[in-house]
């Protein structure tokens, strides 16, 4: 019995870790929680990103799956050249949509 227990152990520590990591230029983007901070930004376009919202039978945390996904849109943005992105989906099996704007954020 001590196997399953092993597993089941080492797939609770995987679904603790956070895979993603900011880039340079991604902690330079903010994520904006409204349209109301993007007034007077120019919008460059869309990106959309995803990554593995389950290991093996197992969902990870909803908050975590939204946390790197905001994160890799935050990287996206900025190798696209913006500064700010706003959620433009909800998280669906691992994907998020983001528009990126420039609003001149140093």
């Amino acid at each position: 019995m001590k196997f399953p227990a092993t597993v089941l152990l080492g797939i609770l520590l995987l679904g603790g870790c956070t895979w993603v990591k900011p880039t340079p230029g991604g902690h330079q983007v903010r994520l904006a929680s409204g349209p109301t901070e993007i007034v007077g930004c120019l919008k460059i376009g869309n990106t959309t990103v995803s990554l593995v919202d389950k290991v093996g039978y197992f969902k990870r945390s909803r908050q975590k799956v939204e946390a790197e996904l905001s994160i890799l849109g935050r990287n996206s943005a900025a190798e696209m050249g913006g500064d700010t992105i706003l959620p433009i989906s909800e998280v669906y099996e691992g994907e998020r949509s983001f528009a990126v704007y420039s609003c001149g954020r140093p």
